[in-house]
């Protein structure tokens, strides 16, 4: 039984696990190899669920299993309540992958965003090259929108951004089971 959940202090040292796996670190423009305890507890601290959504907000939430174990982070970043618009992430500690725990929280997510929040589009990009996560996006049904060529300075290599959204009605069309 996967679901979501607000993170606490005590996910801390399981998030720095994905933070520190030189793995997904390659996946990320922001080098996290860095990131203390202490950061990664701050985190927690400041990523309370607002109770009224509003412009610029970060929502994270913790992706838990049945015995509320921390497996991961899903998030709805830069909400623009004006264009009724978030950008989606996610990540997970490597025991969460391949599970499809991801999967069911990205379903649940979506469903917060569209019902919950009345977005009309959440939005993600990742590196052209990250095969395993593009593959992971369209199984969602995130569609291909567009690719910014050479677009970001990575370790003095230029990486691709490609860019992939999804909108209200292709939710409610699309992969997961709607209740």
């Amino acid at each position: 039984m996967i679901r979501l959940r607000e993170l606490k202090v005590s996910d801390a040292p399981y998030m720095l696990e994905w933070m520190h796996d030189p793995y997904v670190q390659r996946c990320f423009r922001k080098d996290m190899l860095g990131i203390t305890l202490e950061q990664a507890q701050e985190f927690c601290r400041n990523s309370v669920v607002p109770s009224k959504l509003k412009t610029g907000d970060d929502i994270h939430f913790a992706i838990v299993d049945e015995n509320d174990e921390y497996l991961g982070t899903i998030s709805l970043k830069k909400v623009d309540l004006e264009n009724k618009k978030a950008e989606y992430a996610v990540t997970t500690r490597q025991k969460t992958r391949g599970t499809g725990a991801a999967f069911k929280a990205t379903g649940d997510l979506l469903k917060k965003a569209f019902r919950e929040y009345g977005l009309h589009r959440v939005y993600l990009n990742v590196f052209a090259d990250n095969q395993i996560a593009i593959k992971f996006y369209e199984k969602c049904g995130f569609k291909y929108e567009g690719e910014f060529r050479e677009h970001l300075l990575i370790n003095q290599e230029y990486k691709s951004w490609k860019w992939y959204g999804i909108l209200d009605s292709e939710y409610n069309e699309g992969v997961f089971e709607i209740e």
